[in-house]
């Protein structure tokens, strides 16, 4: 029998930090894919981005590495966030279900219930204005009863949220003729994202929280006390150090390419519409 989620349990995750909820996701043992994964995916991005993509379940590759939508299908969600104006630095990325499914099935309804709060919780901490839905198991948390091939690249309010409908982008993969269509649905994106601005204006105390957030984050990537005392103790470089560190510094261009995928048709069992 699988551990449930406790009345603690639920408590620990509807109070957790994000770093405290990517932890308790990492070592969840609530359903049998803990099992069968070799990491569980929390997922990754700005944590209090406007605008939040939920998918299915990591595939071959995000199981690996740890990471959401990084073999071919996460290739193409980097072309439509450059479509839509965004990047995984200005988003947030998540699944419906953080382990990978053994064979890229479909998520069984019980693994979705033992997840639900985790992505609960995710939602609650990064408070997006714009949730984005990848496929249709995620669209059907959102969109209960509807079918993807007749609402993709909608949107509706859903508890004081703009939630949109989209394609997975690995259907764009195993179908040609979805592709363009994605794209597409990706370009109206910027489109919800000023209404969902104008619908939900944040009040004064929701702003300034923003703000505290923000400054936080930037001081604790600034002063790390790993790498202040090797600052604190290094000499002060002479002028022309400095000069010639400045001129060595001129960036190039680095390789982005993502390795290939290990496996062919990593999402091909998915079920995407």
């Amino acid at each position: 029998m699988h551990e449930s989620m406790t009345d603690g349990g639920s408590a620990r995750v509807a109070t957790a930090s994000m770093s405290e909820l990517e932890a308790q996701i990492r070592t969840c043992q609530l359903c049998k894919l803990s099992k069968t994964r070799t990491r569980a995916v929390p997922g990754e991005g700005d944590v209090h981005a406007e605008v939040m993509f939920i998918g299915e379940g990591p595939g071959f590759n995000e199981d690996k590495q740890g990471r959401p939508f990084v073999g071919q299908a996460g290739s193409f969600l980097n072309e439509l966030l450059s479509i839509a104006g965004l990047d995984r630095q200005t988003a947030y990325i998540t699944n419906v279900v953080k382990c990978r499914p053994p064979g890229n099935r479909d998520p069984e309804p019980e693994e979705i219930t033992a997840c639900a709060p985790y992505l609960e919780r995710q939602m609650a901490l990064i408070n997006p204005r714009v949730i984005v839905t990848l496929g249709r198991f995620s669209m059907a948390r959102f969109f209960p009863g509807e079918k993807i091939s007749q609402i993709h690249g909608t949107a509706r309010v859903v508890n004081g949220r703009m939630c949109v409908a989209m394609y997975h982008p690995a259907a764009g993969l195993h179908q040609a003729s979805l592709a363009d269509t994605i794209r597409a649905d990706f370009r109206k994106l910027p489109v919800y994202v000023e209404q969902a601005r104008i619908m939900f204006q944040p009040s004064a105390e929701e702003a300034e929280e923003r703000v505290a957030a923000s400054e936080l984050a930037r001081e604790e990537v600034i002063y790390e006390p790993q790498t202040a005392a090797v600052l604190d103790d290094a000499p002060e470089p002479e002028a022309k150090d400095v000069q010639e560190g400045e001129a060595a510094a001129t960036p190039g261009n680095e390789d982005e390419n993502e390795p290939p995928d290990e496996k062919d048709g990593d999402y091909g069992q998915l079920t995407f519409f």
